[in-house]
């Protein structure tokens, strides 16, 4: 399954003038669902917000997931 949207998501940047941006919410939505599933890991029994995990977020994070998902 991921592969194939991987190749789509790679047709889509190649071929389409808004696949940039594409590319950039998918490489967000991965990151931070990512950093979603840690954090709740971490939680210990506190509730997780979306401040908590944005907050931990940095950009090298999202250059090394773009260059995973490629």
């Amino acid at each position: 399954m991921w592969v194939w949207l991987r190749m789509v998501m790679a047709m889509a940047v190649a071929l389409l003038p808004g696949g940039f941006p594409l590319l950039l919410a998918y490489v967000t939505t991965r990151t931070l669902r990512a950093r979603w599933r840690v954090a709740r890991e971490q939680a210990a029994g506190r509730e997780v917000t979306w401040r908590d995990v944005v907050a931990t977020l940095h950009f090298k994070d999202l250059v090394r997931e773009a260059r995973a998902a490629l």
